[in-house]
């Protein structure tokens, strides 16, 4: 991307788009480093309001600019998922063999498959509703990095669960909020956080299961707080955004409740924010006006603000973006039926 505040145009040399015969939402890089044979894989969901859904999982060729489709790779979701997360550090599940990958999905429950070569095996669906008929429909989890065997979801039934998803049980479920609980990201082993349409951001500690932290309100009460992005280079900074709000709002947890940056350059609504993944200082966000921004937190902030230091216009309002772990120079980006890879 060009490096100025003026709209930069990517050129097609540095970035590779996915047509998909359904609307997007869900996307997740994989973290399993390619093998001569096999191209960087990204999992995508489709957004349809039925119960059939699709997860279609491509391959990315970095050489060619390409994204190829493999029909062996595509299977039925139950509704639309809300989140897709490829296994966070693949050395440290022993007990796969190399080629293959654990994907997982959230939607009516929270559900894991095993994607090889040329075929994707469910592994397990977990449900910890006691009718074991209905369960409270999962906004979003986050598998966590230091402790891979550990993945928590939100709900909207206010709560939190925490799953071992090795042993395939729930080592806690927390009532985190006074209303849904819409997103949900990971600091450190023991220590999670959550927003909720009660518009607060909590911060749970598992090791003391009976007290959470408030660090941040709506400033206009029980506006709801959406998504949730944890700097995972600098654990002492997240970004939250608010329900039809133009702002991504960064916090900074040893100062609750004031936010050490507020970025308001979006002309709509911010639907998505993703911390770069090797960078404490630089954060993507994605909107209704159809524009993915690169913001470069300064140390202070000025008073007229911060100006993004790139810009990238898609074709219609983004819905998602994601930024690669394993590959930090891409970010995906999904709108109407469309995902695009843009070099950064």
């Amino acid at each position: 991307m060009e490096n100025s505040t003026q709209e930069s145009h990517l050129r097609s040399e540095n970035s590779a788009t996915y047509d998909s015969p359904f609307p997007l939402y869900a996307m997740a890089f994989s973290s399993t480093p390619p093998t001569p044979n096999h191209h960087r894989r990204v999992a995508l969901g489709s957004f349809i309001e039925d119960y059939n859904n699709r997860v279609d999982v491509v391959s990315f060729d970095e050489e060619t600019l390409t994204l190829k489709p493999n029909p062996s790779l595509s299977f039925d979701h139950p509704y639309p998922p809300t989140k897709l997360m490829f296994h966070p550090n693949p050395a440290a599940s022993l007990r796969r063999a190399s080629a293959t990958d654990l994907l997982a999905s959230s939607g009516d429950f929270l559900r894991l498959y095993e994607v090889r070569d040329s075929s994707i095996e469910p592994l397990s669906v977990l449900n910890n509703s006691k009718t074991s008929e209905f369960c409270a429909p999962l906004t979003s989890f986050d598998w966590n990095e230091v402790e891979p065997r550990r993945i928590g979801t939100s709900s909207i039934d206010t709560t939190c669960t925490i799953w071992d998803v090795e042993r395939g049980v729930v080592e806690t479920q927390l009532i985190a909020h006074d209303k849904e609980v819409h997103d949900i990201a990971w600091g450190e082993a023991g220590v999670f956080a959550s927003v909720s349409a009660d518009g607060s951001v909590r911060i749970f500690d598992l090791r003391d299961k009976e007290h959470s932290t408030i660090i941040y309100e709506s400033p206009q009460p029980d506006t709801p707080l959406l998504r949730l992005a944890w700097n995972k280079q600098d654990l002492r900074y997240m970004a939250t955004i608010l329900m039809d709000s133009n702002k991504v709002v960064i916090l900074d947890i040893r100062s609750p409740t004031m936010p050490v940056a507020e970025l308001e350059r979006h002309r709509g609504s911010v639907n998505a924010i993703a911390w770069a993944p090797l960078s404490c200082r630089h954060i993507c966000s994605g909107g209704d006006d159809a524009q993915a921004l690169i913001w470069e937190l300064p140390t202070v902030a000025g008073p007229n603000g911060i100006d993004p230091m790139s810009m990238y216009s898609a074709g219609s309002e983004i819905n998602q973006l994601q930024w690669s772990a394993a590959q930090p120079e891409w970010i995906a980006i999904a709108f109407s039926n469309k995902m695009q890879l843009l070099k950064v």
